[in-house]
């Protein structure tokens, strides 16, 4: 049996107590005692780290995560990417979501059928080094809608970003068709977006459509994603049980009635950062403020404000996350969207901070595993040197994130938190790119 001790840290354990003084032991993947003030564990057969008073907390959930988006400008970008070098992409991006402090994340959609599947499972088996992850289909869509790139003279569905389908009879052929790929849950389009063409209060989808996929995902014991920017998507995922609620920027009075009434089914991950990046970093790319204003974002953001403001007050489950990977938001930087709930929805950093850790074992299905500090959890454990509850933005710069421990295993450490007895465990994979640094995945 492995056994790591950390000492000398100041703990936040995610529980939503105030951080204490205190040291972690982890024995294999699990984290056996957390002791507090001048408790000591015991130090029998244990490589010790000395945290040197740095701060120790869960790792995070992301939980709007798109590894297959790689950076470009456009959907149809995106989707052009052979599948060969698509996948080597996507194993870059999750070494580098691991080394900035995601150790959970949420598929929320791939850009071709397998890819997300593929990764979950190498992932899984140690291939390479990357979150803990749940698979999502590609974006299912109807003829016109979000993800529907065909041309009128090269229909091939193949081509386009999402997968068309239109009525319930072809929703069920695309569902089963992600099933029997083996992904965790399904994703829906439900509404428009502005930069597609396709205003965001728009909800193409008929009930049958709907009620078509998720009664198939159900039967197989799958979840089911949407994208749901419009008040009319929202209140069709809690009518058909949409678990995962994406967005949710015009959600009217009756929407947030409806989540409320069912806020223990639902997590919304709205994708802040999307709206904010768009209207003030996408220029260098052809979108000046002023046409994003004009396409419909300033209105967004600042209704989407509002919307979120009062579902936090409202109890709804808000987790941190979404639609990182474009040029203007390119994936590493998805911590900004800490700092985001802070200016726009008014959360505390402690209430951003249980959101990104307690409530991303929640949203991960494992909520008395996954997302705290605290004996029988998986050791998925960050080292920080800085304190996110006085300042978040401490999230965003790698070299303030001294290690990362994912399952008992050290993927990314700085000198400073070498054991003091040589042979960390850690798989083969571990060992050979947890010294790299993450400054050089972000070149990638």
């Amino acid at each position: 049996m492995s056994k790591i001790l950390i000492t000398n840290v100041i703990i936040f354990d995610g529980s939503g107590s105030d951080p204490f003084r205190g040291e972690v032991l982890v024995e294999d993947n699990r984290i056996t005692s957390v002791s507090k003030g001048d408790e000591a564990a015991s130090r029998d057969g244990a490589q010790v780290i000395d945290g040197k008073g740095k701060f120790l907390m869960p790792g995070m959930t992301e939980a709007h995560t798109h590894f297959s988006w790689n950076d470009q400008p456009s959907l149809s970008a995106i989707q052009f990417m052979p599948p060969e070098e698509h996948i080597l992409w996507c194993v870059r991006v999750a070494k580098r979501y691991l080394e900035m402090g995601w150790t959970s994340a949420i598929g929320a959609a791939t850009a071709k059928p397998r890819l997300d599947v593929v990764m979950r499972n190498a992932i899984n088996a140690g291939e390479f080094p990357g979150p803990r992850y749940l698979a999502g289909s590609q974006e299912i869509t109807v003829q016109g809608g979000l993800g529907d790139n065909t041309l009128s003279h090269l229909p091939f569905r193949e081509l386009s970003f999402g997968d068309v389908v239109c009525g319930p009879e072809e929703m069920r052929k695309s569902t089963r068709m992600f099933l029997k790929y083996g992904v965790d849950h399904l994703k829906l389009n439900l509404s428009g977006e502005y930069i597609a063409g396709i205003p965001a209060e728009a909800s193409p989808f008929s009930e049958e459509e709907i009620a078509m996929c998720t009664s198939e995902a159900k039967r197989a014991g799958k979840r089911v994603a949407a994208h749901a920017r419009s008040a009319e998507s929202v209140k069709q995922c809690v009518r058909h049980g949409i678990e995962l609620v994406y967005h949710a920027s015009f959600a009217d009075e009756e929407a947030l009635d409806m989540l409320e009434a069912n806020k223990d089914k639902h997590f919304v991950a709205p994708g802040i950062g999307w709206l904010v990046s768009t209207m003030y970093h996408a220029e260098q790319w052809g979108i000046s403020t002023e046409l994003a204003t004009k396409m419909g974002y300033a209105r967004e953001l600042e209704i989407a404000s509002d919307t979120l403001q009062k579902m936090h007050k409202r109890g709804i489950r808000i987790l941190p996350g979404g639609d990182y990977g474009f040029a203007w938001m390119p994936h590493g930087t998805n911590a900004r969207d800490l700092e985001h709930f802070q200016k726009y929805i008014g959360m505390t950093p402690k209430e951003i901070m249980i959101a990104a850790t307690k409530l991303g074992g929640e949203i991960m299905m494992q909520p008395e595993s996954i997302g705290q500090i605290a004996p029988g959890f998986y050791a998925d454990i960050l080292l920080i040197d800085g304190n996110p509850l006085e300042d978040l933005k401490v999230m965003q710069d790698p070299t303030r994130i001294l290690m990362v421990m994912k399952d008992g295993e050290i993927y990314k450490h700085c000198k400073d938190t070498e054991p003091v007895s040589p042979g960390v465990h850690a798989s083969p994979v571990a060992q050979a790119t947890r010294d790299v640094g993450v400054a050089e995945a972000l070149q990638h």
